[in-house]
């Protein structure tokens, strides 16, 4: 029953949470502001939309191709089709319960391609960290390049330098002491973990071992690279927002990306969050949640349309798994 229970909050908070959000941005926009949002829909040239789905497929294209390195390094040769549909199955899963995709694709792989689950989950881990690392560079990138302009928007909303430096000196302790306790504890539950994390950890540590770890560097980036200009060039879609500059692109990109943690593949969350970024440089309340909707639903449309057609052509290019 609580494991049951517990299953259902995965699903619903964050879609609650999204829900929230809808409800919030739209009850405070005005009767002429939904108006103009859907204006804006009408006149999008979906040019730029479908070019940005192009890159987006190419972004999936090289997580499944980096995927293979790692595969490799562990004593698996895989095949390249069944890495890329497992992918795209792994996205549309994202949208019901945030991250649960990465357990769907080492399933899959298991299932299609027999690598141990913890081995196949191991590599997703270390991918995600090294997804984490680049991500990071973004955010240094973005925050000291805009480094005034969020100042003083924290000022505006009573938020000092100060706390915040202090919330941060907290959390860096809290990880450290989880480190150390990871290390030197002797506690049963730890060892117990270390046990079944075994095959965990030898996915993560493939990334500093393997042959052709470059070629997985140069992946990992290219990733991150197609990210930023699938979003960069749906910005061309609408008048307004076509001539923004690259540091306010980028800025919007960062915060677009948190929020898809937040709820159900960022439903509610990243229109909102790209609307409120995009207004600390001017641009309007109703062009910034227009162009928040457009770029979220194409891209989640795009992760249905995949996934399924993906989910549909595992077992038939792999019949005799």
């Amino acid at each position: 029953m609580k494991k049951q229970l517990g299953k259902w909050l995965t699903i619903l908070v964050p879609l609650l949470i999204g829900i929230g959000i809808i409800y919030y941005q739209f009850t405070t926009l005005t009767a002429d502001e939904i108006e103009k949002i859907k204006i804006s829909f009408e006149k999008a040239n979906y040019y730029y939309i479908l070019l940005s789905l192009v890159i987006a497929c190419i972004g999936y294209w090289s997580r499944a191709y980096r995927w293979k390195f790692a595969l490799n390094h562990l004593g698996y040769q895989t095949k390249f089709s069944t890495n890329f549909l497992t992918v795209c199955v792994s996205y549309l899963v994202n949208l019901t319960v945030p991250r649960s995709g990465e357990i769907t694709r080492a399933a899959l792989l298991k299932k299609y391609e027999n690598v141990p689950f913890d081995k196949a989950f191991g590599t997703i881990v270390a991918e995600r960290i090294v997804d984490l690392m680049i991500f990071f560079l973004f955010v240094l990138v973005g925050f000291v390049s805009q480094f005034d302009q969020i100042y003083q928007f924290l000022l505006s909303q009573n938020v000092s330098l100060q706390s915040l430096l202090f919330y941060a000196v907290i959390g860096l302790i809290i990880f450290v002491v989880f480190i150390l306790i990871w290390i030197y504890a002797e506690w049963q539950i730890i060892i117990k973990l270390k046990k079944k994390l075994s095959g965990l950890i030898e996915g993560i540590t493939t990334v500093y071992k393997m042959k052709d770890k470059w070629k997985y560097i140069f992946h990992s980036f290219f990733i991150w690279f197609s990210y930023l200009t699938m979003f960069y060039v749906a910005v061309f879609a609408l008048p307004e927002t076509a001539e923004i500059s690259l540091d306010i692109v980028l800025m919007g990109f960062i915060f677009g990306s948190l929020a898809v943690g937040f709820s159900n593949g960022g439903l509610g969350a990243y229109p909102f969050s790209i609307a409120l970024i995009f207004s600390l440089y001017g641009i309007t309340n109703d062009v910034g949640t227009a162009f928040g909707w457009l770029v979220w639903t194409s891209q989640t449309i795009l992760a249905i349309v995949m996934g399924l057609l993906s989910y549909l052509l595992l077992p038939i290019l792999n019949r005799n798994k």
